[in-house]
């Protein structure tokens, strides 16, 4: 499984009142994530779509360990978990630098289509041999 693992540094903006990060906010950090991951494997969502297809969410799920705070260094990692006909999930784990409890966890399921008409296509081939190549 390739794991693709970045630093994030938690802005004051992405903090409520008290200093936590607010929780719909994690979910960005896994879309921070897959766009990096992706980027490093040599995809970007616009090359993506300069070939027609793309990668909408269709389920996204987050579980709740711990909470970040303000001006954490955290580690966001992403993997492919499964992937299936049209659909792919991707897994993400986010922990505070150098510590090895999990704060949150979670994946988003995406559905290859052609942004001609948003129906579900097959995924290229050279995309799904890059994203679950063994590291």
């Amino acid at each position: 499984m390739k794991k693709f693992t970045m630093e994030y540094r938690v802005p004051y903006a992405d903090t409520d009142m008290m200093g936590v990060v607010y929780y719909a906010n994690y979910l960005v950090m896994f879309e921070r994530a897959r766009n990096e991951f992706m980027r490093a494997n040599g995809y970007t969502y616009k090359s993506c779509e300069a070939e027609g297809w793309g990668l909408p969410v269709t389920h996204a799920e987050c579980n709740y360990h711990a909470s970040a705070r303000y001006d954490d260094l955290l580690e966001i990692s992403c993997w492919v978990q499964s992937r299936k006909g049209v659909r792919i999930e991707l897994a993400c784990e986010i922990r505070r630098k150098g510590e090895d409890k999990v704060l949150v966890d979670g994946f988003t399921r995406h559905a290859f289509v052609s942004l001609k008409d948003f129906r579900p296509c097959p995924p290229p081939a050279d995309f799904v041999k890059m994203m679950t190549a063994e590291d």
